[in-house]
C-alpha cells in the first residue's frame, strides 16, 4: 500500500508545545514529541500545573528526561482552573516574543478553542492531542488532532503511585458490551468530506491523485487516518467502499468517486 505523502517533514520549523498537564498523561510525552517531528522541532516545551498536586508526581519525573520546563500554576480560586489561563497568557506572549512558525497545545479541554482560532487567525497551524473525550469544537478549530490512543508506538500506561478504587459496577452493566466503532462504510460525514477533496483536486478526467486528495481532506478538516483506524489515506480512502482506487504505472496512486458517472475508466496520465 502507497506511504502517505501528505506531510513532509521540516525539521526548521520551530513549534511551541504548551502541555495541560492536568488533562494529558504523562505517559504519552515521547509519542507526541516523535509526531511533532514530522512537523518541526518541539524547541520550546512547557507543562502547566501545580506541580505540588500528587496528580502530577508521574509528570515531575517526565520533565527532565524530556528537557520540559514546568510552569507552576496555584489554583486562586476553587473551581476556577487558573491553568488555563497561564497557558493562554503564555501562548499570546509567545506568538509576538518568540514566534514560532507553529504551535502544539496537548489537552482535552474545549476552553482552549479560542486561542487556537486566535493563532491560526495570525497565519500559524496548531496541532492539537488529546483524548477521546475531547469536544468537537477544539478538535475541529485545531490545524491536525491526532487522538492519543492513536499514536503508533505509544508508551504504555504507566501505573499510577496509588491506583484509583475500582468503580462499583453492576453485574448487569459489566455484561453488557461496550458500543461498536461506526464502520467507515457508514461514516455519511467522513464520506462527503473525501468526497469533496475528490473533486476539489480532480482533474478532468474525474481522477485525482491520492496524495492531492489526502492533502486537500486536511485542508478541509483536521484529519488523520490514524484517528480512524487505519495508517494512511489510501487506507482511509479504501475502508469507505466509496472510492475507486488504481495504480498507475508511473507507481502513483489514483482515486476517484464512484458516484461519478462522468469519469474516465482509468486516470488519464
Amino acid at each position: 500500500m502507497e506511504k502517505d505523502q501528505t506531510a513532509a517533514p521540516a525539521p526548521d520549523r520551530r513549534i511551541a508545545l504548551l502541555i495541560d498537564a492536568d488533562n494529558v498523561s504523562h505517559s504519552n510525552i515521547a509519542a507526541m514529541l516523535a509526531e511533532l517531528s514530522k512537523y518541526g522541532t518541539a524547541n520550546i516545551r512547557r507543562a502547566y500545573g501545580d506541580w505540588g498536586s500528587p496528580g502530577l508526581k508521574g509528570w515531575r519525573d517526565k520533565l527532565h528526561e524530556f528537557a520540559i520546563r514546568p510552569i507552576q500554576q496555584f489554583s486562586y480560586s476553587t473551581g476556577k482552573n487558573a491553568t488555563d489561563i497561564a497557558l493562554v497568557i503564555d501562548a499570546m506572549e509567545l506568538l509576538y516574543t518568540q514566534k514560532p512558525d507553529a504551535f502544539c497545545i496537548a489537552s482535552s479541554d474545549a476552553d482552549f478553542t479560542p486561542l487556537v482560532m486566535q493563532l491560526k487567525a495570525n497565519g500559524h497551524d496548531v496541532y492539537g492531542f488529546g483524548e477521546r473525550k475531547t469536544p468537537s469544537p477544539f478538535v475541529n478549530a485545531c490545524t491536525t488532532f491526532l487522538y492519543l490512543d492513536s499514536l503508533e508506538g505509544r508508551t504504555a500506561k504507566e501505573p499510577s503511585a496509588e491506583p484509583a478504587a475500582k468503580p462499583k459496577t453492576s453485574k448487569k452493566a459489566a455484561d453488557k458490551p461496550a458500543p461498536a466503532a461506526k464502520p467507515l462504510t457508514q461514516d455519511a460525514k467522513l464520506i462527503e468530506l473525501l468526497r469533496g477533496a475528490v473533486e476539489a483536486s480532480a482533474w478532468d478526467d474525474g481522477w485525482a491523485s491520492m496524495s492531492a486528495a489526502g492533502s486537500t481532506a486536511k485542508r478541509q478538516a483536521p484529519i488523520d487516518p490514524r484517528n480512524y483506524g487505519v495508517k494512511n489515506f489510501p487506507a482511509l480512502f479504501e475502508a469507505t467502499g466509496a472510492f475507486d482506487i488504481v495504480k498507475g504505472d508511473n507507481g502513483q496512486t489514483y482515486v476517484a468517486d464512484k458516484r461519478n458517472t462522468d469519469r474516465t475508466p482509468k486516470p488519464a496520465l
